[in-house]
């Protein structure tokens, strides 16, 4: 097993961080403070061809994989952005680019994937709602045959980037659980024009990842016509597996680079800042210990989550890798992040040091998008072959 990376990943690396440096952590405050999508600085991620970097090449992407779009997020959340530039790349190159390049027609994957690419293009992706929370099967928008196409009406809420999206990911039940074999069968996904009659969406003000607007979204019968269907018709579910699974590697990836900042942050002020014999802080292993096991962890997470792109890679299954991988870093992060604030003392709790923002921010991924809770539940099922309590 080799864990060395290759000169082209070295390379993907250092541009990253190039780009990243160029939106540091006062770039990120303004932002959160504002309220304000980070346009300049994902663009600039697009320019620099890091955004389709597991895209087919044929499209515009890098025809490279997930292991290299880890290593970019990383890079780039670490230099400055924290957690929430991750969903950037869950909206587009996840939930725009997994679904089209591998369930999308030939026009899609033509016509859209370069656009996503070169920054032209936003998606977003309409799964959760109101009264199903992580349990998808029981979700309750519809989309009932009209002609060539559907009408899709029923309620998401949380959904991502929605303003800013063109294209929406839509996750709906085309057969009647009555009516379907098993629960996994009769649901579609169907990727449609976010301006569309019948499609409204509401904001919801939020504790942290300002920087991205979370919605209700409505659909009153709303039509999508046959040619946006993604992938089979009521084979949705194994589909989405496939979207949702790779969302868990981005999300590690972003909580690896967050926790990465965080630490730095909280060391650089440590070294510096003295009390009582004008010893610095950093020399007490008070301070020193919590830190360095947040180290420990964020890189044990690193590694599992690097793993699980790299089966995904390969073909392989590789579910349980990236669940585990995202428990362990969003436990991880957030402590890290609080410990930052710890370390600063008061110092911590103010906007001007960064690190207030980053543990708000890391806090949404000990739930999202997926709980800690259906992680170990997961785990129990699936891999110690424990009986199913739900």
């Amino acid at each position: 097993m080799d864990f060395t990376l290759s000169e082209e990943q070295g390379l993907i690396i250092d541009t990253a961080r190039k780009v990243g440096a160029a939106f540091g952590p006062d770039y990120w405050r303004e932002k959160d403070a504002t309220k304000s999508y980070p346009s300049e600085c994902w663009q600039a991620i697009c320019d620099a061809g890091l955004a389709g970097a597991n895209l087919p090449e044929e499209h515009g992407g890098g025809g490279l994989g997930m292991v290299e779009t880890a290593l970019i997020i990383e890079e780039l959340c670490a230099a400055g952005a924290g957690a929430t530039l991750g969903q950037i790349f869950m909206l587009n190159p996840i939930f725009g680019g997994v679904a089209i390049s591998k369930y999308g027609s030939e026009r899609m994957k033509r016509e859209w994937l370069p656009k996503l690419c070169s920054g032209e293009m936003s998606f977003c992706m309409a799964l959760t709602e109101p009264g199903a929370g992580t349990n998808s099967l029981e979700l309750e928008t519809t989309a009932r045959k009209d002609g060539n196409g559907w009408r899709v009406n029923g309620q998401k809420i949380w959904i991502t980037g929605v303003p800013q999206a063109h294209k929406m990911l839509v996750v709906a039940r085309t057969t009647p659980v009555k009516d379907a074999p098993k629960k996994t069968h009769g649901i579609s996904l169907f990727m449609i024009d976010v301006e569309r009659e019948g499609l409204t969406h509401t904001s919801i003000d939020k504790l942290g990842t300002n920087t991205l607007p979370s919605s209700q979204v409505f659909f009153d019968d709303v039509r999508v016509d046959g040619d946006e269907l993604i992938g089979t018709e009521d084979e949705g579910w194994t589909q989405l597996l496939d979207v949702l699974n790779t969302e868990r590697i981005v999300t590690t990836a972003a909580l690896v680079g967050a926790g990465r900042l965080a630490i730095r942050l909280a060391v650089d002020f440590a070294k510096e800042r003295t009390v009582f014999r004008k010893t610095p802080i950093g020399a007490y292993q008070a301070i020193q210990f919590p830190l360095a096991q947040g180290w420990a962890e964020l890189e044990a997470a690193r590694l599992l989550n690097l793993k699980a792109a790299s089966l995904f890679d390969n073909g392989l299954a590789f579910g349980s890798e990236s669940n585990a991988a995202k428990l362990i870093a969003s436990q991880a992060a957030s402590r890290v992040a609080e410990q930052a604030m710890q370390t600063m003392g008061g110092m911590g709790y103010s906007k001007e040091m960064h690190v207030e923002r980053l543990w708000r921010d890391a806090r949404l991924f000990r739930f999202a998008p997926i709980s800690e809770e259906m992680i170990l539940n997961y785990i129990a099922t699936a891999n110690l072959g424990l009986p199913r309590s739900y």
